[in-house]
């Protein structure tokens, strides 16, 4: 089997839910060795999430959400009290081999604790050290808690989507959680490790959450720090303000309309022979043109769109809902719903990598560990005595495999 990109990579991810967990799913997946290291009470949140089948099923602590699988497939599992002085050690002596600590805690709280950037470089010089934050280790909101929703708030994303008339709508896909802090946290690492066979020196990745999604606004705001104008939610031409970028009710659900350029909306005009059409292409909805399109519209399926759309070739596809999204041609044909055989459970059904790699291409199939599932074995590679593992789990610095909930999940 050909070895995977990031093999000889380590990576002790302290983070929980979201934004960190997607962003060492993408290194797992491409062969990084990632040590989740969760406390020694539920561990991370999100595995408490509901579950992937019945509550009634035999599984292992944990490891029944479907969230949880999502995130975490590939990596390993272990149990530490950073909290006591012998727990922070073990973490400590674990950052002396590892290549990068990943945490998504508030600024200073891994200071406070003894483990933070400052405390990890003095053991390990070349340690990349990545913390993704709401909004960034330093300015006046380091210690707001927030979540994607009041990220994109705040930073123009929330207020720009939805239509003209009505209220702004989150987007279905996390984008500050999975755009601004997962995808920048990972860029940055890979950044910083590739800096790193140059110099030799580690260095710290501030990923803001909030910053991460605005830099999604690169188009707007640029037009606004060109001439100083504010656009508009509903109103700009990739937001849903001009007839021929919009969704449109068709005979049987929706279409998208994508047709842009001058050539794609010539050839729609043509293909439903309504020439008359061809200067309503910018339209405001609302207006006239905009009414004469949606009609042309509505008279089709979406089966007779695509069929046209395989003829004319002029941007226009349906609106998929996600179950026929995921049972699509094109996402069988990409790879991107794969078998995860999962120990207990049998076959899982998750999304696959979205990189392809030609030669080395990433594993998304490997399973996801159970709570604490790997504190013994990661810690007798690290060079911990079976005598010092012993001491540590009778004083409860570290846990082992956990099998059964000993509080109640923290979702329900």
């Amino acid at each position: 089997m050909t070895e995977l990109p990031l093999s000889d990579v380590r990576v002790l991810d302290l983070s929980r839910l979201l934004p960190g967990g997607f962003a060492s799913l993408l290194l797992a997946d491409l062969g990084a060795d990632v040590i989740k290291v969760e406390d020694t009470g539920m561990g991370d949140y999100v595995r408490w999430a509901p579950p992937l089948y019945g509550d009634d099923a035999q599984q292992p602590l944990g490891t029944r959400s479907a969230l949880y699988l999502s995130l975490n497939r590939g990596k390993r599992s272990i149990r530490l009290d950073l909290k006591s002085e012998a727990g922070r050690d073990a973490f400590l002596r674990l950052a002396e081999g590892a290549d990068v600590v990943l945490e998504s805690f508030r600024p200073g709280v891994l200071d406070k604790l003894g483990a933070g950037y400052e405390q990890l470089r003095e053991r390990n010089p070349k340690l990349i050290y990545c913390a993704i934050t709401g909004y960034g280790l330093d300015g006046p909101n380091t210690s707001r808690a927030g979540h994607d929703i009041n990220y994109s708030a705040l930073n123009g994303l929330l207020g720009l989507t939805g239509a003209a008339d009505g209220p702004p709508v989150s987007s279905a896909g996390q984008i500050a959680d999975l755009g601004g802090g997962g995808l920048m946290a990972t860029f940055g690492i890979l950044a910083a490790l590739h800096e790193r066979h140059r110099s030799g020196e580690g260095q710290l990745v501030d990923v803001s959450m909030t910053d991460g999604a605005l830099s999604w606004l690169a188009m707007v705001a640029a037009a606004f720090l060109r001439d100083g104008r504010v656009p508009k939610r509903g109103s700009e031409m990739l937001n849903g303000g001009v007839a021929c970028y919009l969704p449109y009710a068709c005979a049987d659900g929706w279409v998208s309309c994508g047709a842009l350029e001058p050539k794609f909306w010539q050839a729609f005009c043509s293909g439903v022979e309504r020439p008359d059409l061809l200067e309503h292409q910018f339209a405001a909805p609302g207006s006239a043109g905009h009414g004469a399109v949606a009609e042309v519209f509505a008279a089709r399926t979406r089966a007779e769109w695509a069929n046209f759309n395989d003829e004319h070739d002029c941007c226009i596809e349906p609106v998929l809902d996600l179950g026929e999204a995921l049972d699509s041609e094109l996402v069988r044909a990409r790879e991107m719903v794969v078998e995860v055989e999962q120990p207990e459970l049998g076959p899982v059904r998750l999304l696959g990598h979205p990189v392809k790699l030609s030669r080395t291409p990433a594993d998304p199939t490997r399973p996801a560990p159970a709570l604490g599932e790997h504190t013994e074995r990661v810690l007798e590679g690290a060079g911990f005595s079976a005598e010092e593992i012993g001491s540590l789990l009778e004083s409860g610095a570290i846990g082992g495999l956990n099998s059964r909930a000993e509080q109640e999940p923290f979702f329900s």
